[in-house]
């Protein structure tokens, strides 16, 4: 049942990471937090796993700050990689 709180707050976390991140008209709204849901929910159960109980902050920390990590590193390099595709793509076309 914990895992619910993590992935609500997971997913909440990615939408303040895609709002932070500047350039977010190049992404899509639902990419960074659904990245940020993902990687909390793989960090969580792997926790589990690993025998960390429900109320250990290290499980916490490793579903919440991983998904914040992570969600914030691809959003950034998905922009760049986004405005340069763009602009490789305006010169192609002469614009």
């Amino acid at each position: 049942m914990y895992i619910l709180l993590a992935l609500i707050a997971a997913c909440a976390l990615g939408v303040v990471v895609h709002y932070v991140i500047p350039h977010r008209d190049l992404r899509g709204v639902a990419l960074v937090p659904a990245v940020a849901t993902a990687v909390a929910a793989a960090a969580y159960a792997l926790g589990q796993w690993a025998g960390l109980k429900e109320s250990s902050v290290l499980l916490w920390l490793l579903a919440l700050g991983g998904a914040v990590v992570v969600s914030a590193a691809v959003g950034m390099v998905l922009t760049r990689v986004r405005r340069h595709g763009d602009a490789a793509r305006r010169a192609e076309l002469g614009v």
